[in-house]
């Protein structure tokens, strides 16, 4: 299931005879996107893999930006799925297929640091967000990029 099959307020709709083509939409997407309609967005990878699909999103409550994706992988029907916090900008929202893509390959992924439902990490810890941050080569908010610095 995709955003727009998710869209209870119209934010994805067509727009109707404005004279802005047949791709034109009246709302904000996907420039800005409800939380709630990206739920269950399925996530691919660069080679079309389908690796997961988003579960939660969490927001860094004391600056207000969205800091992960928790996605599944693997499992059946829920049992035995392992959970990953995938940094938000380590996400592409592919708008032609309607889904997110992640630059990582399925055996990269398996070995990701991840967890289960019953076992939640601290995510507010700076350890741990660096780790997962390295691991997927992003940057956590509020860290300049000095590599572009002469």
């Amino acid at each position: 299931m995709n955003y727009e099959d998710r869209d209870a307020y119209g934010i994805y709709k067509p727009a109707r005879n404005n004279g802005a083509g047949p791709d034109a939409h009246t709302g904000p997407g996907p420039h800005l996107m409800g939380a709630d309609t990206l739920i269950g967005n399925e996530v691919y990878n660069k080679q079309s893999e389908e690796l997961g699909d988003i579960k939660e999103i969490m927001l860094d409550m004391r600056t207000g930006h969205v800091s992960y994706a928790v996605m599944s992988f693997g499992g059946f029907l829920g049992m035995g799925e392992k959970l990953f916090a995938v940094p938000w900008d380590a996400l592409k929202l592919d708008t032609e297929n309607k889904r997110f893509v992640l630059d990582v390959n399925k055996e990269r992924l398996e070995s990701a640091p991840g967890f289960d439902k019953n076992h939640w990490p601290d995510m507010a810890d700076v350890a741990w967000e660096k780790g997962i941050h390295a691991y997927y080569g992003t940057r956590p908010y509020g860290q300049a990029d000095t590599s572009s610095i002469v």
